[in-house]
């Protein structure tokens, strides 16, 4: 898939049979930083973010553009919700291929800086445009790069999704997350033992009862406005149930059964830059087709229904403020909005 999955290009196989899912988080670690110290400066209009709207890890980037309003300064290739052993494609766009980058498909930008690269071709990833090269795929710090090295780009009224005094415990709290549920939920599915799965199961479920109690008196997860803690944490509540619940065998509890979390992830689904990027066609098509040592038939699912993500929430009642001092983020470009049969935000018209 993406950050997570890394596609193993000798046959699309995910599970490992009678052993635990262990994650290769070998990325290609350059930055891009505002002194150019890497080699690597920020530039608006050089580089281009490619990612799948299917992958947690690349919904995460593409919230946070959203969120600091970066569109203008680095554009945005999608790949398709599907992809073989190889590579993503691009194959929604005219002639299935990039119209900036100029290539079917991902792993060419890979090559173009490393020849026979050997590790996963991931989204998200960004693109130096003139040479057609991946920069880097480290999904963790290129978020939190977004919020500190391009503060030159952002747009007026963008939030603070790493403030400085909050790094401690953002960084705590994304530590527990990310092992425990981002990660926790391909623990679950992707066990090829019943031992290493109830393993991961215990430890999925018993965060998510401590997430529980964390957000039952407080808005956000850190702090009183949202910041990459909630957005790290979205992404993942948001495939709960059209995926994870069924597909990964993550089923103590539907995310609708558990209340705490479900007004939380609606309450973030109903604020601008977060449900108007989750397309929920492309997620089901990805697990559901790609991972055919799970799913070998390849049928996706039809449900859950969706409208539910529009009900009140009621975590107003709370306090806090979405964007602090800040503002919501504009409509996204009509080019970059998610196909209004894919999300349930067309019934907000």
């Amino acid at each position: 898939m993406g950050g997570d999955e890394i596609l193993d290009r000798t046959g699309g196989k995910y599970v490992e049979p009678g052993g635990e899912f262990t994650r290769d988080q070998r990325y290609i670690a350059t930055r891009i930083t505002a002194d150019g110290s890497s080699g690597w400066p920020v530039e608006a209009g050089r580089y281009r973010l490619a990612v799948s709207r299917a992958c947690p890890w690349a919904n995460r980037l593409i919230i946070v553009r959203r969120l600091l309003g970066l569109e203008d300064a680095i554009s945005m290739a999608v790949a398709g919700p599907t992809h073989d052993k190889r590579s993503w494609t691009f194959d929604l766009d005219p002639g299935g291929r990039d119209p900036v980058l100029g290539i079917e498909r991902l792993a060419d930008a890979y090559f173009a800086r490393f020849p026979g690269y050997e590790r996963g071709i991931t989204v998200p990833a960004i693109v130096d445009v003139p040479t057609g090269q991946v920069v880097t795929n480290d999904y963790a710090q290129m978020s939190l790069d977004l919020s500190t090295e391009w503060t030159a780009y952002h747009r007026p009224g963008a939030p603070q999704l790493y403030p400085e005094r909050l790094r401690d415990e953002i960084d705590e709290v994304n530590a527990v997350v990310f092992a425990d549920v981002n990660n926790g939920v391909y623990r679950c599915g992707f066990a090829g033992s019943q031992e290493a799965y109830e393993k991961a199961y215990h430890r999925l479920f018993d965060r998510l009862d401590w997430l529980t109690e964390r957000l039952t008196g407080q808005r956000y997860l850190v702090g009183d406005t949202i910041t990459e803690a909630d957005v790290r944490l979205f992404t993942t509540l948001v495939r709960f149930d059209p995926v994870y619940h069924g597909h990964f065998k993550c089923n103590r509890q539907k995310l609708t059964e558990m209340p705490v979390l479900w007004a939380y992830a609606r309450d973030l689904f109903q604020t601008p830059g977060f449900g108007d990027t989750v397309d929920f066609d492309h997620i089901k098509r990805h697990y559901y087709e790609v991972h055919r040592d799970i799913n070998p038939t390849g049928v996706v699912p039809l449900g859950p229904d969706l409208a539910n993500w529009l009900t009140p929430h009621g975590r107003e009642q709370l306090g806090g403020r979405p964007f602090g001092d800040g503002t919501p983020p504009q409509p996204a470009p009509p080019a970059e909005r998610v196909d209004p049969e894919h999300t349930p935000l067309r019934d907000a018209d």
